[in-house]
């Protein structure tokens, strides 16, 4: 019912060959352009909005759901789940909607649309919470029964902020709260993660690469068609620390 409620809210007066066309030159700014990413390019129109929410949401909540399950973190029980650099915040409902118990949602992006579109995106799956506009390497990181998720976010980070986050991350997971950071599994867009990944095995986490098949919804494959993006599988490389053991 998801799927169906984005598309009725994104293609009420936007057609599809637009808004997959949007997708291509979203997809091309993700890994061609990526200078462009600091200045808001990706979500500098209605069509890229559009193609975001209805392409890229959707991929980015299989893909976490399928990491969640994988790891063990489904059951794992956490009162509050802070989703940094939300975006739509289909990543983070896709880890609240895999617990027994949803915890209470809070989203943080500095992108006033995407804070807007991740509090509907909980209320459409239904989950208690909200986002805000915020920066996620400024926001205090929680201790205890917390679940703190990063997941397409580190890379976007400027490098002269990526370390203090990297050090917040790792102190809250020490506090007891659970940790993950999701990226892309292409090397060539995450040069820091060699040290990521040492900063988190040192401290006891553990870093995985992930396959997953490729079973996506209609709607969602048929405009990924349309801008040439299909996708056979589901990949992404995480990060995972908590004290709790899975």
């Amino acid at each position: 019912m998801w799927i169906e409620n984005l598309q009725a809210r994104h293609l009420a007066d936007l057609r599809l060959p637009e808004v997959g066309r949007a997708l291509t030159a979203l997809s091309t700014i993700y890994v061609e352009r990526r200078a462009g990413l600091a200045r808001g390019a990706a979500l500098d129109s209605r069509g890229k909005r559009a193609a975001f929410a209805l392409f890229y949401g959707p991929l980015h909540f299989f893909t976490v759901s399928a990491i969640v399950h994988a790891l063990g973190i489904a059951r794992l029980s956490v009162d509050h789940l802070l989703d940094l650099g939300c975006g739509t915040g289909a990543a983070g409902a896709a880890w609240a909607r895999a617990l027994a118990r949803p915890p209470q949602m809070h989203g943080v992006d500095r992108h006033p649309w995407a804070a807007q579109e991740a509090t509907w995106t909980y209320r459409a799956l239904e989950l208690k919470g909200h986002a805000r506009v915020g920066d996620a390497t400024d926001v205090r990181l929680p201790r205890g029964r917390t679940g703190v998720l990063a997941a397409y976010l580190v890379n976007e980070v400027p490098p002269d902020r990526r370390d203090r986050l990297r050090i917040s991350l790792l102190e809250a997971a020490s506090r007891g709260a659970c940790v993950l950071v999701v990226e892309p599994i292409a090397k060539t867009v995450t040069p820091w993660w060699p040290a990521w990944q040492a900063a988190f095995g040192a401290a006891g986490g553990r870093a995985d690469e992930w396959r997953f098949p490729a079973d996506l919804p209609e709607p969602v494959a048929r405009l990924g068609h349309a801008a040439g993006l299909d996708y056979r599988e589901l990949t992404a490389r995480t990060l995972f620390m908590t004290s709790e053991s899975p």
